[in-house]
């Protein structure tokens, strides 16, 4: 399971890299299109914006995957171990929870755009598609989240040579 999120947490960079780009190129092409042409894409500010709505929730899976969450920890590196044992249960409980009803909202929500056929005003994409950038981080971190709720209660083997070590 684990090396599954670490694939998909380099697909997930390697995916956010060409998004990052092609809406710089975006930006670019219309900068040049507006000062050089006097002519804009209308509709390029708008996915952009689509663009970077994927960027941030499918970051945040490569982030919750990798532990990297910006914290305040001072007082937390303070508690004894056993205290930080507990509040790292609370966190991830409250991950949980919110993850699960971010996702149920957010997929009702996209599935609701997909209903209704809605199109963006300018650019005219589908709104499920950008909508559903929320659905699916927060789906991600979800099952994230429950792995590492799994690693808690039932810690990873140390490996085969662990068990070498202990037949010396």
């Amino acid at each position: 399971m684990d090396n599954f999120f670490e694939r998909l947490s380099f697909w997930i960079e390697r995916m956010l890299a060409i998004a990052f780009m092609a809406a710089v190129a975006l930006s670019f092409v219309n900068v040049v299109g507006r000062y050089l042409l006097g002519q804009t894409f209308i509709w390029a500010d708008e996915v952009q914006i689509y663009i970077m709505i994927w960027m941030a929730f499918l970051g945040a899976v490569v982030v919750s995957w990798r532990h990297m969450h910006l914290r305040m920890d001072l007082l937390f590196k303070m508690l004894p171990a056993r205290l930080r044992q507990l509040v790292s249960l609370l966190e991830l409980a409250c991950m949980i929870v919110l993850a699960g009803v971010v996702l149920f909202l957010s997929g009702q929500y996209a599935y609701t755009m997909f209903i209704l056929n809605r199109l963006s005003d300018v650019a005219q994409v589908p709104m499920w598609i950008p909508h559903s950038g929320v659905a699916l981080g927060f789906g991600l971190i979800l099952l994230i989240a429950l792995r590492h709720l799994w690693q808690v209660f039932y810690p990873p083997e140390r490996g085969p040579a662990a068990d070498s070590e202990g037949a010396l």
